[in-house]
């Protein structure tokens, strides 16, 4: 049966060992979504905490981005009850959750991913999550199928990130790197030793717990080499980063004295500080 929605395919890929590649969606376009996932983008991520963007977007953008077939995760402003489930309603096929500095704190967003008795998610039949109240078997697959991303960004979280993984229904743990090399003392610099080695501990809680470690990288080249480190959950730049990218390129090409400034790889990672 046709659907724009994602019905769980990309949170079975990651849970298989799969690795998967996509943007973040920044420019509150649902067409730009829509474009990355004409390229080939596996998901897309609406950013509604920096972006320009609301969760009116999100009714938009997953039919625009699932007629490619890949999926729309958002990243919630808070990991409130409400922002979670509301997105997920809308058709999300996952959620981020930023700023979150305990595992006590992830426990209890986790609830709000799933009904109860495994939590504490509002039911309602009248959405696009159970095709307008024609399919209600949805309601019983949601838990598996919704896909979980904990962002690690805060000195709490990381001092956590054992614990955080290894709770039921965290599928991603994800680097940001900008708030994370921010919370360490050395802002900008991710080739510190101290943001290496939190790098390196976020990857051993990943693969102790078997669940799947995400970052977002500026470039094609920077995210092969995250890769390589045991990343799987691979985010290349935004909407916009990625446009500018392109048209700098571009000029510069064909103004060969051209003065445009080049941002350099390692503090260009915009889309998920």
């Amino acid at each position: 049966m046709s659907t724009p929605l994602d019905n769980g395919r990309l949170a079975r890929r990651i849970r298989q060992g799969g690795t998967v590649i996509g943007s973040f969606s920044g420019l509150g376009s649902p067409a730009a979504a829509e474009v990355m996932a004409a390229a080939g983008a596996e998901w897309i991520l609406l950013d509604l905490e920096h972006g320009g963007g609301s969760e009116r977007l999100v009714g938009d953008t997953v039919p625009a981005v699932g007629a490619y077939g890949a999926a729309t995760l958002v990243r919630v402003e808070q990991a409130e009850r409400i922002r979670i489930g509301r997105v997920l309603d809308a058709g999300a096929a996952g959620v981020m959750l930023p700023r979150l500095s305990s595992a006590a704190e992830v426990e209890e967003a986790v609830r709000h991913l799933r009904y109860p008795a495994a939590g504490d998610r509002g039911v309602a039949t009248y959405n696009r999550s159970v095709r307008w109240g024609m399919d209600r078997g949805a309601l019983g697959r949601a838990g598996d199928e919704a896909i979980t991303i904990v962002q690690i960004e805060t000195l709490g979280a990381l001092e956590e990130v054992e614990r955080i993984a290894a709770i039921d229904g965290v599928d991603v743990l994800f680097v940001g790197p900008l708030d994370l090399s921010y919370a360490l003392g050395t802002p900008l610099d991710l080739e510190s030793e101290p943001f290496r080695a939190a790098v390196d501990r976020v990857l051993a809680a990943a693969s102790s717990a078997g669940i799947c470690a995400g970052i977002l990288s500026p470039t094609a080249d920077a995210a092969r080499q995250r890769a390589e480190q045991g990343f799987r959950f691979l985010a290349v730049g935004s909407d916009s980063t990625l446009l500018a990218a392109a048209t700098s390129d571009l000029v510069a090409r064909l103004t060969p004295d051209s003065t445009s400034e080049v941002i350099p790889d390692n503090i260009s990672e915009q889309g998920a500080s």
